[in-house]
């Protein structure tokens, strides 16, 4: 909390004019990696970021944008666009996510806290049941966590329990399925030992059933509520893992894609259905694919689809999804607590800002940026502008997606002269990666980059200064790898593609006519990270950051 001596008055910079206009783009799932066929960026022709990287070496560097650099438990964990959004607008660290459940796991605090309390009034009578990403991908969930929340719940008097999993192959290879299922199937067969009525009661692949974002397409969490609320399905099994094998085989099939499936008894009866008086949990730690799910179950007026059946439940998420929308209402763990971020102090020091993206990045260029938080800081200074993204389609289907519209709203804003900021995320290189599809991830860089051009463009039309970076990697490698960095084979010979994030570093870029020309990147920071960059940003605006803050990454010569 800011303490009573607090002022969110910035001093202003000793050698930085005020009154340049700053760009700020954001390249989501833009990296640094070697150049070869798999480096979809280094394949595609992108000459505005070549130019940046090769025209001038003092005003390019990489920065850290993955593990403990944006607030996760590990190196091992690469970065996403929540943490990598929080990051760059807080300009410091938080324990995120994964590491606030680590925690209050660890400590045995997840359990005494208002949410646990609330769905163990349900154990007595009625059946645990837990949804979620059934996973180690560390992204959106962790199968350790599961573990252990059933061993907690188990001994803090759950006598019913029910999982219901969503395959993953996203952020795990692909077939990485059967092996987390049976890990789990031993799990829940121990505590069947223990008297626990404990089985897995329905699933389906991530990506077709449960969990769509940003409401995209609302069918995808209609086959997840149908199956795991209502208890149909169009596939019936007897177990999990026979689901999971059965439908791999068919043709074409992925972890990411499996179809909707139940879980019945001898009599065809489904084992698992929500029923009143029943707990939900769901055990995503990650926000923006559980959202949607969230106000399913907690919403009395929800008008997305007919769920038929509405149980009375006690709904609690792993963490709260939604700052402002206080969805759910109940959750396991409490969100990191991020205020002062370099938006809001810039706004309350006079800086009018834009921020534009497409439907499904607008909410890290706002509100991600901006701690967590909706809305406005002050909307007389504040325009945020979101352009709707294709849906129906997958993305490598028209892979420039929204950029040039992007671009061009960015373009408007600069030459507008009403703004101080202009802030967008172009997120071709993130979305289309995810495909696997490299043809088009290609052609997602390129386009990128030609809407990076459009806003340099306008940046030096109105004599002002651009920031140009990303939130994490991915289309700058497209393939699996083995321990010696080779493409990594499956078993017929072919290459893994990977479809995930990277644990790459992503550029930093600074420029444009008003930039004070003594300005440079310091080398004297020992691993610079995305936070490093807020504090840069306001010195660009003429104002020093905070003195909490992670450094500027700038420093200015004397001429």
């Amino acid at each position: 909390m800011a303490s009573s001596g607090f002022s969110w008055t910035l001093p202003d910079h000793p050698k930085l004019p005020k009154g340049k206009p700053v760009a700020v783009v954001v390249l989501d799932g833009w990296g640094e990696a070697n150049a070869d066929q798999y480096n979809c960026i280094h394949v595609a022709q992108t000459p505005v970021m070549d130019s940046l990287k090769n025209g001038a070496p003092e005003r390019w560097r990489l920065v850290k944008a993955h593990g403990t650099a944006v607030g996760l438990p590990s190196d091992d964990d690469m970065g996403n666009s929540e943490v990598g959004h929080n990051a760059l607008g807080a300009g410091r660290i938080f324990a995120q996510g994964a590491k606030l459940v680590d925690q209050a796991l660890a400590s045995g605090k997840i359990y005494e806290g208002d949410g646990f309390n609330y769905i163990k009034e349900s154990f007595e009578n009625g059946t645990l049941h837990l949804i979620g990403l059934l996973s180690d991908g560390g992204v959106h969930s962790r199968l350790d966590q599961l573990q252990l929340l059933l061993k907690g719940a188990s001994e803090r008097g759950a006598k019913r329990i029910r999982v219901h999993i969503l395959t993953d192959g996203r952020d795990v290879l692909d077939g990485s399925s059967v092996g987390f299922v049976e890990t789990l199937e031993n799990d829940l067969s121990q505590l069947r030992e223990k008297g626990i009525d404990a089985q897995i009661a329905s699933g389906g692949g991530r990506m077709y059933v449960t969990m769509d974002r940003y409401e995209n397409d609302w069918d995808v969490v209609k086959r997840g509520w149908d199956a795991q609320v209502l208890g149909e399905a169009p596939h019936k099994f007897k177990s999990a893992l026979e689901a999971v094998k059965t439908l791999r085989a068919e043709p074409n099939a992925n972890d990411q894609y499996l179809p909707p499936f139940v879980i019945v008894d001898d009599s065809g009866k489904a084992v698992g259905p929500v029923l009143d008086g029943d707990a939900v949990v769901t055990i995503n730690f990650r926000a923006d694919r559980m959202v949607m799910l969230a106000k399913a179950l907690e919403y009395a007026d929800f008008d997305k689809f007919d769920r038929v059946r509405v149980p009375k439940i006690r709904y609690a998420g792993m963490l709260q999804y939604d700052g402002e929308l206080k969805l759910p209402s109940r959750y396991l763990v409490s969100p990191p607590e991020i205020e002062r971020t370099s938006g809001e102090y810039l706004v309350k020091n006079g800086i009018c800002t834009f921020a534009c993206s497409e439907t499904v990045k607008f909410g890290h260029v706002t509100f991600f940026w901006n701690g967590n938080r909706s809305g406005y800081f002050d909307e007389t200074k504040e325009e945020y502008v979101e352009i709707p993204s294709d849906s129906g389609i997958t993305f490598n289907v028209a892979p420039k997606m929204k950029a040039l519209e992007i671009a061009e709203k960015a373009r408007d804003a600069l030459l507008s002269g009403k703004f101080d900021q202009v802030r967008v995320n172009l997120p071709n290189g993130d979305m289309v990666g995810h495909t696997g599809d490299i043809e088009a991830t290609v052609v997602a860089c390129k386009a990128a980059d030609e809407a990076v051009k459009i806003i340099l463009d306008a940046v030096e039309q109105v004599g002002g200064i651009y920031v140009v970076t990303a939130d994490h990697g991915n289309a700058e490698d497209m393939v699996k790898r083995n321990k010696a960095g080779k493409p990594a084979l499956d078993k017929s010979g072919g290459i893994q593609i990977l479809t995930s994030h990277t644990l790459q570093p992503v550029p930093v870029a600074i420029g444009g006519p008003g930039l004070h020309p003594g300005v440079k990147f310091r080398n004297d920071i020992q691993t610079p990270g995305l936070a490093n960059v807020a504090a840069t940003v306001m010195n660009l605006h003429g104002f020093e950051a905070p003195a909490d803050y992670e450094t500027t990454l700038i420093e200015v010569a004397d001429n």
